[in-house]
């Protein structure tokens, strides 16, 4: 099993990169965001990867942290989603947006993904909103940098690739502190996970403290 690719970006295109390691150039499949946050053909880069074994094909996806990957693995259990299909959702909403449709049962927001209808949308919601919780109480631990890269060997031609902008960066960490707390004062993990993911997309980038009040007050009887 390849895990992990570390090597000299080739070439950059909005579905993949080429990597040089050491001589062998790897395709690794990525999603469109994640291929607008890579640095330019050239120059080093590392990304964890999951390795899709068929009879007549091996596939490499790439993706910049372990969180990621763990909700590539996630989506990729329900019957009808594909690596690709799983690409193109953590694409489009990244992880956080992908957690808080989860966690809220937002399927709509689902189905701005490419290739995902109604559907599919309602099952993955519906299949993965108790699940969801696990993967977003060890996002702060698996939101870590993909280690170090190699030096860059010389004369390498960037192809010229659309940009867009980076992602804003993961509110993991606070997510999962505030789904740790509100674990611990007897919330169950789904309900938890709703008020925390209401919570932040209300304030994206609430601390840690703000976010478990927010969430508090979500839950707490109306009256």
């Amino acid at each position: 099993m390849i895990g992990r690719i570390a090597g000299v970006i080739l070439h950059r295109a909005q579905d993949h990169v080429l990597i040089d390691v050491r001589g062998v150039g790897y395709i690794v499949h990525v999603s469109e965001r994640t291929a607008a946050s890579l640095p330019p053909a050239g120059q080093a880069t590392a990304l964890y990867t999951e390795l899709l074994v068929r009879e007549d094909l091996l596939q490499l996806f790439g993706f910049p942290t372990l969180l990621e990957k763990e909700w590539h693995r996630l989506l990729t259990s329900v019957q009808g989603v594909g690596a690709k299909v799983a690409l193109a959702i953590l694409g489009t909403l990244g992880p956080d947006g992908l957690s808080r449709a989860l966690a809220l049962g937002d399927w709509s927001a689902l189905r701005k993904a490419p290739g995902v209808g109604p559907k599919l949308a309602q099952r993955v919601t519906m299949e993965l909103k108790d699940k969801a919780p696990a993967v977003m109480a060890m996002g702060g631990n698996l939101t870590v940098d993909p280690g170090p890269l190699p030096e860059p060997s010389a004369e390498v031609i960037e192809v010229p690739v659309a940009r867009t902008a980076p992602a804003a960066p993961s509110s993991a960490q606070a997510t999962a502190d505030a789904l740790s707390a509100l674990g611990n004062l007897g919330y169950a993990p789904s309900e938890a996970a709703s008020a925390v993911a209401e919570a932040a997309a209300r304030e994206p980038q609430a601390a840690t403290a703000a976010l478990i009040r927010a969430a508090l007050r979500l839950l707490a009887p109306k009256e």
